[in-house]
């Protein structure tokens, strides 16, 4: 159930960070509560998986999946594109998690 937890906590906030660009500096009532209810559910849920997950290894998973859904939401939704070095170090940053996770004992 905790990796559930993670999930709900990574997909709340990539929805409140993907909603800060429509906020408009909190200028604009809907996306604003928006932001500041997926950012909110998404440190509860993240509370949770901390009791379980060690916090680093669920901070680079919260990190990667999220870097890599914003992105792509920054890309389908607002035609921001990434060039080839941003591409690279995001790569990166998810095969980091990679190997921690098939490699490292205190993941599991």
């Amino acid at each position: 159930m905790h990796w559930m937890h993670l999930a709900i906590a990574i997909v709340a906030e990539v929805i409140a960070t993907s909603a800060l660009k429509a906020a408009a500096g909190f200028t604009r009532p809907l996306p604003s509560l928006v932001v500041v209810a997926g950012y909110g559910l998404a440190f509860y849920f993240l509370s949770l998986t901390l009791r379980v997950i060690p916090m680093g290894v669920a901070y680079a998973v919260w990190s990667a999946v999220g870097i890599a859904l914003v992105s792509l939401i920054g890309w389908l939704v607002y035609d921001q594109r990434l060039d080839a070095p941003a591409l690279l170090g995001m790569g990166l940053i998810v095969a980091g998690v990679a190997v921690i996770q098939l490699f490292s004992r205190t993941a599991h």
